[in-house]
This record gives C-alpha cells, structure tokens and sequence, in this order.
C-alpha cells in the first residue's frame, strides 16, 4: 500500500510539470506498462490526473479544485488569527478555529492567552463531531443530507456525563444550537472543559468553519461563558466578511 502511495504521488509530481505519455510514466517508475496503466486509470477516476486526446495524461480538473480548498483554508486561518487574538484578549480564554475538510472538522488554528493552563487540542487535529461545539456549529448549520454523510459510521464514544451518546440525541442538539444560534460543549469530552462556538459562512453562504471559546469550569461555567456570546458572534462575523471579501476579489481577478 504504502509503494502504491509512493508511486501515486510520483506520477502526479510527474504530471504536473506536463502531459506525459504511459511508456514515460512507466519508465519513471521503472515498472510494467500495465501497472502504470492501473495507476493511472485509478487517479483519473477519481479526477486526480486525466487522459488527454493525444493519449498522454495530465493532472485532473479535481486536483485544481482541492488546490483551490487548501489555498480557501490557509487564507481562512491567516485572516482569522487577528481576531482570535483579540477574542482571547477580550475574554481571557483560549480561542480555536476549526475548518471542515472533506469529511473531518479540523482545528486550523488556536490562541491561548499567556501563562493560562495548556488545552489537549492541537492544530490539524480533527474534532469529535459529537461533542465539540465547533464541530456542533458547522454540523447544526449544514443541509442535513450533509450532516448525515459527515456522521455515517460515527461512534458515540462516551466520554463523560454529558455526552452525547446516539445519533438521534446529537440531532436534536443540532435542532437546538441552528435555532439559538451558537453551539455548546457542556463539559462532554473532559468534564473540566466548556465551550462555546459560532459558525463561519464563505461568500455563498455555505459554513465552512467555527470560532470556539473554551474555559475551564472551575474558571467560568457554561451560563458565565455564554456571556461573551456577543464577542463570539462579532468576532466569527468578521471573519466571514473578510474571508469573503478575499473571495471576492479573486472572483474578480
């Protein structure tokens, strides 16, 4: 498996500096035409490289757009740490940004104000989408065919006494944060840990991440931590609108 990887990404460094034909791809990887064929078939099915009219092949139109997504989340996190900044100076606690990606909602970026106690989080580290109030966020504002995909096969891993054990209770937490507005983590993954969270929305409207504040309850209880939902709010709102205004200005471009 991990030479079929190797050899995958080699042929989509190869083909990305051209169009190369199936004895050239063959050759780079020194073996048989018919393994290289195989390869090749399997990454243009699934749109990562495509076979052109003269016969060679060339990187795929999907690549272009995952390129697109992954450029979409670095620009997200680079406009968003300002503010983070700030909302951790504001209310003293550690602030995340979390981002969904493919079938995973990640933690892209994290501000923990000086000297407060270290949180397990941890950039590039996906989110347990039942009991993370970012994760709740994007979740309770997504068509719910949507949501269901992202949840298929998801285990409700119990983890303290708050948690949130079968699909049918998230959802009808899911009905209650897309209606209040903002998510919760009552204590349901460590039960020394709160949290609130509010969505982020990209030009179309479509969420695309979360900003979370997260406090530890002997600091701040939940009733004390939704008293900066006003804060939470102002600071994911101006994320969108200068997440879209950097859209935007590639649009026009």
């Amino acid at each position: 498996m991990a030479q079929t990887v190797s050899n995958a990404i080699e042929i989509l460094e190869f083909v990305s500096a051209g169009p190369r034909t199936l004895g050239e791809v063959a050759r780079l990887l020194d073996v048989h035409r018919s393994t290289a064929l195989r390869l090749l078939q399997t990454l243009t099915s699934g749109g990562l490289t495509r076979r052109l009219p003269d016969g060679r092949y060339g990187i795929g139109y999907r690549l272009v757009g995952l390129a697109q997504h992954a450029r979409d989340q670095f620009d997200l996190q680079a406009r968003a740490h300002p503010h983070l900044t700030t909302l951790s100076g504001i209310s003293g606690f550690t602030t995340h940004l979390a981002a969904l990606e493919g079938v995973d909602i990640v933690y892209i970026d994290k501000v923990e104000p000086e000297g407060s106690v270290r949180l397990y989080s941890e950039i590039g580290k996906p989110v347990p989408l039942h009991t993370a109030s970012a994760a709740k966020a994007v979740l309770a504002n997504l068509p719910r065919e949507r949501t269901l995909e992202l949840l298929d096969g998801w285990e409700y891993t119990s983890y303290t006494s708050t948690t949130i054990t079968s699909q049918d209770a998230l959802l009808a937490e899911l009905d209650r944060t897309q209606k209040r507005g903002w998510a919760v983590d009552d204590g349901e993954f460590e039960d020394f840990v709160n949290c609130i969270a509010y969505p982020i929305r990209e030009e179309s409207g479509q969420v695309i991440g979360a900003v979370s504040i997260t406090a530890l309850r002997v600091i701040s209880d939940l009733a004390k931590l939704e008293i900066l939902v006003p804060d939470l709010v102002r600071t994911s709102e101006a994320i969108s609108r200068e997440f879209r205004g950097v859209q935007g200005t590639r649009v026009g471009m």
